[in-house]
Protein backbone atom coordinates (compact mmCIF):
# COMPACT_ATOMS: atom_id res chain seq x y z
CA UNK A 1 0.00 0.00 0.00
CA UNK A 2 0.77 3.61 -0.42
CA UNK A 3 1.53 4.96 2.82
CA UNK A 4 2.82 8.30 4.78
CA UNK A 5 3.76 8.01 7.82
CA UNK A 6 3.91 11.44 9.93
CA UNK A 7 6.06 11.40 13.14
CA UNK A 8 9.59 9.99 13.44
CA UNK A 9 9.59 9.95 17.23
CA UNK A 10 10.45 6.71 19.62
CA UNK A 11 7.35 4.88 18.40
CA UNK A 12 6.67 6.30 15.08
CA UNK A 13 10.09 5.44 13.47
CA UNK A 14 10.34 1.86 14.27
CA UNK A 15 6.49 1.25 12.90
CA UNK A 16 7.49 3.38 10.09
CA UNK A 17 10.96 0.95 9.02
CA UNK A 18 8.58 -2.06 9.43
CA UNK A 19 5.97 -0.75 6.79
CA UNK A 20 8.93 -0.23 4.49
CA UNK A 21 10.34 -3.65 5.30
CA UNK A 22 7.06 -5.44 4.69
CA UNK A 23 7.39 -4.06 1.21
CA UNK A 24 4.78 -1.21 1.35
CA UNK A 25 5.51 2.46 -0.16
CA UNK A 26 6.42 4.49 2.53
CA UNK A 27 6.99 8.35 2.78
CA UNK A 28 7.91 9.71 5.69
CA UNK A 29 7.85 13.26 7.45
CA UNK A 30 9.10 14.69 10.85
CA UNK A 31 9.01 17.70 12.24
CA UNK A 32 13.02 17.91 12.84
CA UNK A 33 15.00 16.59 10.27
CA UNK A 34 17.57 13.58 10.38
CA UNK A 35 15.04 11.09 10.54
CA UNK A 36 15.37 9.00 7.58
CA UNK A 37 14.11 5.54 6.93
CA UNK A 38 15.70 2.57 4.75
CA UNK A 39 13.61 2.19 1.61
CA UNK A 40 11.16 5.18 2.35
CA UNK A 41 10.96 8.35 1.04
CA UNK A 42 11.42 11.37 3.30
CA UNK A 43 9.39 14.49 2.48
CA UNK A 44 9.18 18.06 3.36
CA UNK A 45 6.32 18.53 4.84
CA UNK A 46 2.99 16.13 5.95
CA UNK A 47 1.44 17.06 2.74
CA UNK A 48 4.19 16.24 0.08
CA UNK A 49 4.58 12.94 2.50
CA UNK A 50 0.39 12.21 1.97
CA UNK A 51 -0.14 13.18 -1.43
CA UNK A 52 -0.69 10.09 -3.57
CA UNK A 53 -1.07 7.98 -0.10
CA UNK A 54 -3.39 5.46 0.18
CA UNK A 55 -3.30 5.81 3.98
CA UNK A 56 -1.98 8.86 6.30
CA UNK A 57 -0.32 7.22 9.46
CA UNK A 58 -0.08 9.71 12.01
CA UNK A 59 2.16 9.09 15.34
CA UNK A 60 2.67 12.73 16.90
CA UNK A 61 3.54 13.89 20.47
CA UNK A 62 -0.25 14.97 21.32
CA UNK A 63 -3.46 16.60 20.45
CA UNK A 64 -2.01 20.14 19.21
CA UNK A 65 0.26 18.14 16.82
CA UNK A 66 -2.27 16.25 15.55
CA UNK A 67 -4.64 19.47 14.29
CA UNK A 68 -1.10 20.93 12.92
CA UNK A 69 -0.31 18.09 10.98
CA UNK A 70 -3.61 17.65 9.28
CA UNK A 71 -5.03 21.12 9.04
CA UNK A 72 -1.69 23.74 9.86
CA UNK A 73 0.95 25.04 6.89
CA UNK A 74 1.66 22.29 4.74
CA UNK A 75 -0.92 20.20 6.57
CA UNK A 76 -2.55 17.01 4.75
CA UNK A 77 -5.85 18.54 4.27
CA UNK A 78 -4.39 20.31 1.28
CA UNK A 79 -4.29 17.00 -0.66
CA UNK A 80 -7.22 14.91 0.76
CA UNK A 81 -8.93 13.19 -1.89
CA UNK A 82 -12.13 10.88 -1.57
CA UNK A 83 -11.49 7.03 -0.28
CA UNK A 84 -8.57 8.10 1.59
CA UNK A 85 -8.01 7.06 5.41
CA UNK A 86 -6.29 8.53 8.39
CA UNK A 87 -5.16 6.57 11.15
CA UNK A 88 -3.89 8.38 13.95
CA UNK A 89 -1.26 6.12 16.58
CA UNK A 90 -0.45 9.01 18.77
CA UNK A 91 -2.91 9.41 21.87
CA UNK A 92 -4.79 12.15 21.89
CA UNK A 93 -8.33 13.67 23.15
CA UNK A 94 -10.92 11.33 22.19
CA UNK A 95 -13.74 14.54 21.58
CA UNK A 96 -10.73 16.27 19.44
CA UNK A 97 -10.50 12.87 17.63
CA UNK A 98 -14.44 13.32 16.51
CA UNK A 99 -14.03 16.53 15.53
CA UNK A 100 -11.12 15.85 13.32
CA UNK A 101 -12.88 12.43 11.93
CA UNK A 102 -16.10 15.05 11.16
CA UNK A 103 -13.81 17.26 9.19
CA UNK A 104 -12.10 15.09 6.83
CA UNK A 105 -15.14 12.93 6.66
CA UNK A 106 -16.84 15.93 4.53
CA UNK A 107 -14.04 15.25 1.43
CA UNK A 108 -14.47 11.28 1.51
CA UNK A 109 -12.08 10.39 3.49
CA UNK A 110 -12.17 7.82 6.65
CA UNK A 111 -10.38 8.30 10.35
CA UNK A 112 -9.19 5.46 12.17
CA UNK A 113 -8.31 6.29 15.43
CA UNK A 114 -5.87 3.20 16.23
CA UNK A 115 -3.34 3.96 19.28
CA UNK A 116 -1.03 1.38 20.73
CA UNK A 117 0.81 -0.39 23.63
CA UNK A 118 3.60 -2.50 23.76
CA UNK A 119 6.33 0.13 24.25
CA UNK A 120 9.38 1.35 21.75
CA UNK A 121 10.74 -2.26 21.89
CA UNK A 122 7.35 -3.61 20.70
CA UNK A 123 7.71 -0.84 18.22
CA UNK A 124 10.73 -2.26 17.21
CA UNK A 125 9.78 -5.95 17.24
CA UNK A 126 6.54 -5.49 15.20
CA UNK A 127 4.60 -6.95 17.98
CA UNK A 128 2.60 -4.08 19.17
CA UNK A 129 -1.09 -3.94 20.29
CA UNK A 130 -3.52 -1.22 18.52
CA UNK A 131 -6.74 -0.38 20.31
CA UNK A 132 -8.64 1.15 17.27
CA UNK A 133 -12.28 2.95 16.86
CA UNK A 134 -13.66 3.18 12.99
CA UNK A 135 -15.49 1.66 10.88
CA UNK A 136 -14.73 -2.40 10.51
CA UNK A 137 -14.70 -2.29 6.60
CA UNK A 138 -12.10 0.31 6.83
CA UNK A 139 -9.89 -1.48 9.53
CA UNK A 140 -9.87 -4.51 7.08
CA UNK A 141 -8.62 -2.36 4.54
CA UNK A 142 -5.83 -1.37 6.93
CA UNK A 143 -5.06 -5.15 8.18
CA UNK A 144 -2.01 -5.66 6.28
CA UNK A 145 -0.17 -3.01 7.84
CA UNK A 146 -1.26 -3.40 11.21
CA UNK A 147 0.28 -7.25 10.38
CA UNK A 148 3.71 -5.29 10.02
CA UNK A 149 3.20 -3.07 13.03
CA UNK A 150 1.72 -5.24 15.81
CA UNK A 151 0.62 -8.36 16.82
CA UNK A 152 -3.21 -7.74 17.55
CA UNK A 153 -6.20 -5.14 17.16
CA UNK A 154 -8.73 -4.83 19.32
CA UNK A 155 -12.07 -3.38 17.44
CA UNK A 156 -13.34 -1.03 20.46
CA UNK A 157 -15.96 0.58 18.42
CA UNK A 158 -17.06 3.79 16.53
CA UNK A 159 -14.52 6.35 15.39
CA UNK A 160 -13.10 7.87 19.07
CA UNK A 161 -13.49 5.06 21.24
CA UNK A 162 -9.83 4.26 20.13
CA UNK A 163 -8.54 6.66 21.91
CA UNK A 164 -10.82 6.78 24.59
CA UNK A 165 -9.33 3.42 25.78
CA UNK A 166 -5.97 4.33 25.21
CA UNK A 167 -7.05 7.02 28.50
CA UNK A 168 -7.87 4.32 30.53
CA UNK A 169 -5.62 2.14 30.03
CA UNK A 170 -2.82 4.31 30.12
CA UNK A 171 -4.53 5.50 33.65
CA UNK A 172 -4.30 1.85 34.72
CA UNK A 173 -0.31 2.06 34.37
CA UNK A 174 -0.31 4.99 35.92
CA UNK A 175 -1.54 4.27 39.13
CA UNK A 176 -0.16 0.48 38.69
CA UNK A 177 2.95 1.59 38.70
CA UNK A 178 2.46 4.45 41.57
CA UNK A 179 1.56 1.49 43.79
CA UNK A 180 5.20 -0.17 43.08
CA UNK A 181 7.18 2.87 43.13
CA UNK A 182 5.78 3.77 47.03
CA UNK A 183 6.07 0.61 47.87
CA UNK A 184 9.78 0.10 47.12
CA UNK A 185 10.39 3.50 48.50
CA UNK A 186 8.25 2.18 52.24
CA UNK A 187 10.55 -1.11 51.75
CA UNK A 188 13.51 1.05 51.24
CA UNK A 189 12.57 2.67 54.20
CA UNK A 190 12.00 -0.44 56.56
CA UNK A 191 15.16 -1.79 55.36
CA UNK A 192 13.69 -4.25 52.95
CA UNK A 193 15.79 -4.89 49.85
CA UNK A 194 14.21 -4.42 46.37
CA UNK A 195 16.13 -7.75 45.00
CA UNK A 196 14.11 -9.51 47.38
CA UNK A 197 10.61 -7.90 47.19
CA UNK A 198 10.07 -8.08 43.34
CA UNK A 199 10.32 -11.60 43.54
CA UNK A 200 7.75 -12.09 45.91
CA UNK A 201 5.48 -9.57 44.44
CA UNK A 202 5.87 -11.19 40.82
CA UNK A 203 4.94 -14.36 42.32
CA UNK A 204 2.27 -13.54 43.93
CA UNK A 205 -1.29 -12.14 43.43
CA UNK A 206 0.14 -8.20 42.97
CA UNK A 207 2.11 -9.44 39.98
CA UNK A 208 1.32 -7.21 36.60
CA UNK A 209 2.73 -6.38 33.19
CA UNK A 210 3.67 -3.60 34.43
CA UNK A 211 6.09 -4.66 37.49
CA UNK A 212 7.63 -7.47 35.23
CA UNK A 213 8.43 -4.65 32.64
CA UNK A 214 9.57 -2.38 34.56
CA UNK A 215 11.81 -4.22 37.67
CA UNK A 216 14.88 -5.14 35.77
CA UNK A 217 14.61 -1.43 34.81
CA UNK A 218 14.51 -0.17 37.89
CA UNK A 219 17.01 -2.59 39.53
CA UNK A 220 19.50 -0.97 37.42
CA UNK A 221 18.04 2.33 37.82
CA UNK A 222 18.02 2.95 34.23
CA UNK A 223 15.36 5.62 33.77
CA UNK A 224 15.65 5.96 29.68
CA UNK A 225 12.70 7.03 28.13
CA UNK A 226 11.10 3.78 27.09
CA UNK A 227 7.88 5.81 28.02
CA UNK A 228 8.91 9.68 28.30
CA UNK A 229 7.69 10.90 31.43
CA UNK A 230 5.93 14.09 29.86
CA UNK A 231 3.97 11.84 27.53
CA UNK A 232 2.73 10.00 30.42
CA UNK A 233 2.08 13.31 31.77
CA UNK A 234 0.22 14.37 28.92
CA UNK A 235 -2.01 10.88 28.87
CA UNK A 236 -2.95 11.52 32.58
CA UNK A 237 -3.79 15.31 31.88
CA UNK A 238 -5.92 13.93 29.14
CA UNK A 239 -7.42 11.76 31.09
CA UNK A 240 -8.64 13.83 34.01
CA UNK A 241 -10.03 16.46 31.21
CA UNK A 242 -12.15 13.03 29.60
CA UNK A 243 -13.60 12.57 33.17
CA UNK A 244 -14.54 16.27 33.54
CA UNK A 245 -16.09 16.72 30.02
CA UNK A 246 -17.80 13.20 31.24
CA UNK A 247 -18.55 14.43 34.90
CA UNK A 248 -16.48 11.57 36.65
CA UNK A 249 -14.46 11.72 39.71
CA UNK A 250 -10.89 10.45 39.18
CA UNK A 251 -9.12 11.20 42.95
CA UNK A 252 -6.48 8.32 42.62
CA UNK A 253 -5.33 9.75 39.16
CA UNK A 254 -5.49 13.40 40.95
CA UNK A 255 -2.84 12.62 43.23
CA UNK A 256 -0.70 10.58 40.92
CA UNK A 257 -0.86 13.90 38.35
CA UNK A 258 0.54 15.84 41.32
CA UNK A 259 3.44 13.13 41.33
CA UNK A 260 3.98 13.64 37.52
CA UNK A 261 3.72 17.50 37.71
CA UNK A 262 6.59 17.62 40.83
CA UNK A 263 8.57 15.36 38.88
CA UNK A 264 8.36 17.64 35.42
CA UNK A 265 9.15 20.41 37.57
CA UNK A 266 12.24 19.32 38.86
CA UNK A 267 13.49 18.17 35.31
CA UNK A 268 12.53 14.43 35.04
CA UNK A 269 10.12 15.27 32.43
CA UNK A 270 12.48 13.45 29.39
CA UNK A 271 13.38 10.32 31.44
CA UNK A 272 11.31 7.43 32.09
CA UNK A 273 8.19 7.19 34.11
CA UNK A 274 9.45 4.98 36.07
CA UNK A 275 11.71 8.07 37.43
CA UNK A 276 9.03 9.16 39.38
CA UNK A 277 10.09 6.43 41.59
CA UNK A 278 13.62 9.02 42.74
CA UNK A 279 11.00 11.88 43.41
CA UNK A 280 9.36 9.60 46.03
CA UNK A 281 12.32 8.54 47.37
CA UNK A 282 14.13 12.15 47.87
CA UNK A 283 10.66 12.96 49.70
CA UNK A 284 11.33 10.22 51.98
CA UNK A 285 15.25 10.58 52.33
CA UNK A 286 15.69 7.15 51.38
CA UNK A 287 17.43 5.34 47.91
CA UNK A 288 15.97 2.08 47.51
CA UNK A 289 18.02 -1.08 48.66
CA UNK A 290 19.47 -3.74 46.39
CA UNK A 291 21.02 -7.09 47.93
CA UNK A 292 23.97 -6.16 44.82
CA UNK A 293 24.61 -2.38 46.66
Amino acid sequence: MRVAFLGMGIMGRSMAVNLAKAGHQVAVWNRSGGKDVEGARSAPSPADAAQGAEVVWMCVSDTKAVEGVLFGPGGVEQVLVAGMIIADSSTISPSATLRFAQRVKARGVDYVDAPMTGSKIAAAAGSLIFMVGGDEAVLARLQPLFQAMGKQVFHMGETGKGQATKLVMNLQIALIYEGLAEALTLAAKLGVEAEKLLPLVQASMVRSGVVDYKAPFILKRDFSPNFPLRLMLKDIRLALDAAKESRVRLPGLEAVEEVYDVAAQEGQQDLDYAATLTLLEKWAGVEMKNASK
